[in-house]
């Protein structure tokens, strides 16, 4: 098949986008296919042959990515490209994407998986991998998705408040602590901290302001991490992250060695059932297709918090579906693969 694996964007998680991205690419170049990667942003602009022959370039356009510790410069992303007007596709995204016979969104974050693009491209013709545009833009916002599921699965106390610099001071002093501090809308971990005095607190604030006005204040939970993929409608096995350092934050989730990772996860088969039955409602309950990876803290009781679902999980070498596909005998090739097939399905069923 004709496939063009789209990555990159303007979001924070640009960079594990690539990352993610590059490695699909070449997975799928491995079992034959014309794969092409593509960044949504930037577009075509460095690319000089004809669009005719786009999927016979050498390598298929991959790169060499890695996720830097620090988080991207979106106003030198934007700089850098040509074409300075506001449109997020770049320079014959579109062109390219509807020649293909799918296009493979490799993308996180606001930028690809909110819903925006799935639903521009429903309107174009053009198949798509994972979830359609209703049930990402949902699993997007925490808030709702929470709202949604709160009578059918665990999840901490949270509330939603609209901050600005000038009400820092006064909604700290009225916070519980210990709270976890995170964006509506975001993921990898950006801007998400866990307050645990009034000075953390009013500094988690004011750095989660830098991505939206609009915060979440979650119940802080002790327990251990454990996400669960999800695959066609059915939980995959479980896997236990412990950071060497601090909580699952950006640096530790792509940075090589700086989390250990169990999978299956070594815990009671009841805790798994659990955390399997969790998931799957979640994902059934948004109207989520394909794939996903639901996020929970488990307590010492085995008591499993949902804490939120990511309808495009990172496929970066330190990724975790990938790690709970390989528990199933799954290759990486194979999941890529697989993925495609799921969601040719799913848009034939839309």
């Amino acid at each position: 098949m004709k496939i063009v694996v789209l990555a990159g964007g303007l979001s924070m998680e640009r960079n594990v986008s690539l990352s993610s991205g590059n490695k699909v690419c070449r997975a799928l170049r491995a079992r034959g296919h014309q794969a092409i990667l593509v960044d949504m942003f930037l577009g075509l602009e460095g690319y000089t042959g004809s669009l005719d022959d786009i999927f016979a370039a050498p390598d298929g356009l991959c790169g060499d990515f890695t996720v830097a510790k620090e988080e991207p410069d979106l106003d030198a992303v934007r700089a850098s490209r040509g074409d300075q007007s506001a449109n997020l596709f770049g320079q014959g995204v579109i062109d390219v994407c509807k020649m293909a016979d799918v296009v493979f969104l490799a993308l996180h974050g606001t930028c690809g998986e909110d819903g925006r693009v799935q639903a521009a491209f429903d309107l174009l013709g053009i198949p798509y991998t994972g979830s359609g545009y209703l049930g990402s833009a949902i699993a997007m916002d925490k808030d709702l998705t929470k709202r949604l599921v709160a009578d059918k699965v665990i999840t901490p106390r949270w509330r939603v408040v609209t901050c600005t610099e000038d009400e820092v001071d006064a909604l700290a002093e009225e916070t519980r602590l210990p709270c976890v501090v995170k964006p509506i809308a975001s993921g990898s971990s950006i801007g998400v901290s866990i307050a645990k005095d009034l000075p953390a607190l009013k500094s988690a604030l004011r750095d989660c302001l830098a991505y939206g006005n609009r915060v979440i204040l979650e119940q802080y939970v002790k327990g251990r991490e454990i996400q669960v993929g999800v695959f066609a409608g059915r939980a995959m096995p479980s896997i236990e992250i412990v950071p060497k350092e601090g909580f699952y934050d950006y640096e530790n989730k792509y940075q090589a060695g700086a989390a250990e990772e169990f999978c299956p996860a070594p815990i009671p088969a009841a805790w798994e059932r659990n955390l399997r039955e969790a998931a799957e409602t979640v994902f059934k309950t948004i109207g989520l297709t394909v794939y996903s990876r639901a996020d929970f803290i488990v307590t010492a009781d085995g008591t499993p918090y949902f804490l939120e679902i990511n309808t495009l999980p990172g496929m970066t070498p330190t990724s975790l579906v990938p790690q709970e596909a390989a528990a199933m005998g799954m290759s990486y090739e194979d999941l890529c693969e697989a993925i495609v097939e799921e969601s040719l399905k799913a848009r034939k069923n839309a």
